[in-house]
């Protein structure tokens, strides 16, 4: 049982097999530059781009009407990812299967130091999805962008020879069933959390401030009353300017 994939990624005629050395075997005839490219981009440079996205997520969530649901949603993607790679420590030492170059010596490896780890399901695949799932959840547009880099992230670890195409597809499907099934339980916490940071000093972080709202304290007292005593009587003298003016700011 702990070698069960380890046997079943022996046989030369094993699809799993197969398709890592259709991939890693572009690597052979790609010039050196890009195969430095890949293997950066298979460690680091994707993830640094899911980085990139959650922050924007998180930007974007905090302009939200529903701000704290928003951040909250948002702040499950790492919270996801770190549970996921957690439930990965067991999984890997019962699975205990060895990186593909081990068993396969014609496996060209681009990222050096990974002998002694190892292969199922895939770290980096887990995590990509997961970011990826968890954005799609709140924001459609960032979580479909993640995904594509996801995706990617499964391409290049094939390409760089340090994973099975199952241990990719194990990671995504790990990330998922976490991110999906455990959300729930997340969201009932992580809600009234961000509800309850939006009423402290920590407001900022959950809560964007309005528009023109940091020129009005500037102004001062006077300043900020100013419009409520203005606005009564441009509302008596145009009263149905005024309620399109309410709906607009509502909008």
């Amino acid at each position: 049982m702990p070698t069960l994939l380890a046997d079943a990624g022996t046989g030369s005629g094993d699809p799993d097999l197969g398709l890592l050395k259709a991939v890693n075997s572009l690597a052979a005839d790609a010039p050196a530059w890009l195969d430095s490219l890949v293997a950066w981009t298979a460690e680091y440079g994707i993830l640094l781009g899911l980085a990139a996205l959650g922050l924007t997520a998180w930007l974007v969530a905090r302009r939200r009407p529903d701000a704290p649901v928003a951040v909250a949603s948002v702040l499950w993607a790492p919270l996801a990812v770190a549970l996921a790679e957690l439930a990965n420590l067991p999984i890997s030492r019962i699975v205990d299967r060895p990186r593909p170059f081990v068993d396969h010596p014609e496996i060209d490896v681009l990222v050096p130091g990974k002998e002694d780890t190892l292969s199922f399901v895939s770290d980096h695949s887990a995590m990509s999805m997961g970011i990826a799932v968890a954005l799609f959840l709140v924001n459609r547009k960032l979580g479909a962008a993640a995904g594509a880099l996801a995706l990617l992230q499964g391409f290049c670890r094939l390409f760089v020879g340090v994973h099975y195409p199952t241990d990719v597809l194990g990671g995504y499907a790990l990330a998922t069933a976490v991110v999906l099934l455990l959300a729930p339980i997340a969201m009932a916490v992580l809600v009234p959390l961000c509800h309850a940071l939006s009423r402290t000093a920590l407001r900022p972080l959950v809560v964007a401030a309005p528009p023109g709202a940091a020129r009005t304290g500037r102004r001062g007292g006077r300043a900020a009353d100013a419009p409520s005593t203005a606005r009564p009587a441009r509302a008596r003298r145009h009263p149905d300017r005024a309620a399109d003016g309410d709906s607009d700011l509502a909008a």
